[in-house]
């Protein structure tokens, strides 16, 4: 059992960054691959970034490509996703999960466990 707690959400102009990081509880974090999503409202909950375990695999949604870097440190059980030059559209909950499997997923079928969800809001 895992359990995932997002923070460093919050409300940010556009081009600007943030950092959100997922704790994860649990011995067993590096044997999970992680992943980033989001859901913005009226919309599906859909793929932005994941992390293989050892980090050494990365995978970015078109849309986030080149703004966002996800990475992890094990030693603190820990996922990031940092998000620069944000755009309006960014708005959204963002999730982290963690998947059962050395390898990373893409949709969210392939994520076990979730976290409860932050808020970014990006103004124009």
């Amino acid at each position: 059992q895992v359990q995932l707690v997002e923070s460093g959400g919050g409300l940010v102009q556009a081009g600007g960054s943030l950092r959100l990081s997922c704790a994860a509880s649990g011995r067993t974090f590096n044997s999970y691959a992680m992943g980033w999503f989001r859901q913005a409202p009226g919309k599906e909950r859909e793929f932005v970034a994941a992390i293989s375990w050892s980090g050494g695999s990365t995978y970015y949604a078109d849309s986030v490509k080149g703004r966002f870097t996800i990475s992890r440190d094990n030693a603190k059980n820990t996922a990031y996703l940092q998000m620069n030059s944000l755009k309006p559209e960014d708005t959204a909950v963002y999730y982290c999960a963690a998947r059962n499997s050395l390898r990373v997923g893409v949709t969210e079928y392939a994520y076990d466990y979730w976290g409860q969800g932050t808020q970014v809001t990006v103004s124009s």
